[in-house]
């Protein structure tokens, strides 16, 4: 009993130390965006009062609600489509015979090994002939459809049971139906977990957005905070708050939808 009680000690010790490291640039993250640049160059772990001088200078240099607004928008139409094509494209290979299907699927995973740093020359010229530089259209076209969430939703529907979908189709209702009507809902924690993967990913995208948006006016909250280091001198202080700004919006939906991120992953485990 004791050696199980220090063992647990122990363990707890160790996840506690863990913790601390995962949680301290977070925390310094937000202390830094109250204190001014010199105190952040010594190292100042406390808080501040220095934030609204931080946020009146931020406002004041770069255009934050603009930025702000074209990476929100563009995140959110690159998840949604994302969603209903890569969606689509796994439950068709789970649910629908085909013998050829296995490969295309290995074909696809295949995809996953090329770069997209080797694509960014042919697709900068093809964006350019098309007329789609500085658009919301340009920003989630290479990624509307993924290997990795054509995958993710395959392995989910693994677990869709597929009497549901002949009681269906003998209940006269259509393959589309199916889908938005008993798909979706029953697999809404897959979902859950595959918007909060892509939401990040298209809020983080920093090296097609450089490529593509090249006005003030498209710029996207990554490209935003390079600009603020590309000075002589940097101002850490505003750096820091729009860094935190820019971490707002994936915490929240991670904090808030983490229960069915877990539910999905899992199941598409199984």
């Amino acid at each position: 009993m004791k050696k199980m009680k220090v063992s647990k000690i122990g363990a707890y010790v160790f996840l506690s130390i863990i913790c601390l490291f995962s949680v301290f640039p977070f925390y310094f993250m937000i202390v830094s965006s109250t204190n001014m640049s010199v105190d952040i160059i010594k190292g100042r772990l406390f808080f501040g009062t220095h934030l609204f001088e931080n946020i009146k200078t931020l406002a004041s240099t770069v255009r934050l609600g603009n930025a702000f607004w074209n990476s929100m928008r563009n995140a959110l139409a690159n998840t949604v489509v994302s969603l209903l094509i890569c969606s689509l494209a796994g439950y068709g290979f789970q649910i629908y015979r085909d013998k050829g299907k296995d490969t295309l699927m290995g074909l696809l995973l295949l995809s996953m090994m090329v770069p997209f740093a080797a694509l960014i020359v042919p697709l900068f010229r093809l964006f350019s002939q098309a007329k789609l530089l500085d658009t919301t259209i340009g920003f989630i076209l290479p990624t509307i459809s993924t290997a990795f969430l054509i995958f993710f939703f395959r392995q989910s529907a693994e677990s869709f049971p597929l009497e549901t979908v002949q009681a269906a189709r003998v209940d006269g209702l259509g393959e589309v139906g199916i889908f938005f009507r008993i798909f979706v809902p029953i697999m809404a924690p897959t979902f859950a977990a595959a918007a909060i993967v892509t939401f990040m990913a298209a809020w983080n995208n920093y090296l097609w957005p450089l490529i593509i948006m090249q006005s003030q006016d498209s710029q996207t909250m990554p490209l935003l905070i390079t600009g603020l280091t590309a000075g002589y001198t940097t101002d850490y202080g505003i750096l820091m708050l729009s860094v935190t700004i820019t971490t707002l919006p994936t915490l929240i939906l991670f904090f808030t939808q983490q229960k069915r991120f877990v539910e999905g992953v899992l199941g598409s485990v199984k």
